[in-house]
């Protein structure tokens, strides 16, 4: 279940005024419009605003409270938390490739990936990195038993792979490869590009050649 005082950072006995400011603080900070429109902050902006659209109204939270209550009895509380596996499918990978994380924590009422935030239990997230810090980026899986008050924590770090220059001659080369249109001249595409590259390399070594026998 889903704990929306946590969403707005407040315990649960706050005053609705108490639950406003933390709403006005918060959506001003998380708001999609200052970050880039990021799907991190669009997703953590959308947490905000639900919890404060049922928070806010007496008799939704009223219920809220008691449905809350009746899972937290529920829940094996007197378990510490754990975590059962946290990994990705690379720990090396350049800049907006392809991430997939996947998790599973045990015993926890409150799961946090960070840097995107709430979670379920275990689940799985699809992700590009877009930006590293001194070529690291930091994954944490935060499993909290609230009762409790304890936490386990596991972190994942990936390293920024920077592309050569050869590499990045092999993938233009290979998107002009894929995009030659074919032809009733050339009905594949394919042969009429790799000419046309063939073409530039002998000319180039031709005036490679002739510049140095001068």
């Amino acid at each position: 279940m889903k704990d929306y005082y946590y969403f707005l950072g407040v315990q649960q006995n706050a005053s609705d005024e108490d639950i406003k400011k933390a709403y006005r603080k918060l959506s001003l900070k998380y708001h999609p419009d200052k970050n880039e429109n990021d799907q991190f902050f669009e997703a953590r902006f959308r947490e905000i605003q639900e919890a404060y659209e049922l928070l806010s109204d007496r008799a939704q939270r009223k219920s809220y409270d008691q449905n809350l209550e009746s899972s937290h009895r529920s829940f094996r509380y007197n378990i510490p938390p754990a975590i059962k596996s946290f990994s990705a499918n690379k720990i090396h990978a350049k800049k907006g490739e392809e991430i997939i994380i996947t998790w599973q924590t045990m015993n926890a009422d409150v799961v946090k990936v960070l840097p995107f935030g709430l979670e379920k239990p275990y689940g799985e997230r699809i992700f590009k990195i877009t930006e590293f810090k001194e070529g690291k980026f930091q994954l944490l899986l935060h499993a909290t038993n609230s009762l409790l008050q304890k936490t386990v924590v596991q972190g994942i770090t990936i390293s920024e792979v920077f592309e050569t220059d050869g590499e990045k001659f092999r993938e233009k080369a290979e998107e002009l490869f894929k995009s030659q249109p074919s032809t009733p001249m050339n009905p594949w595409g394919r042969p009429k590009i790799m000419r046309i590259l063939f073409a530039i390399i002998l000319l180039a070594l031709a005036v490679y050649f002739s510049v140095k026998s001068f």
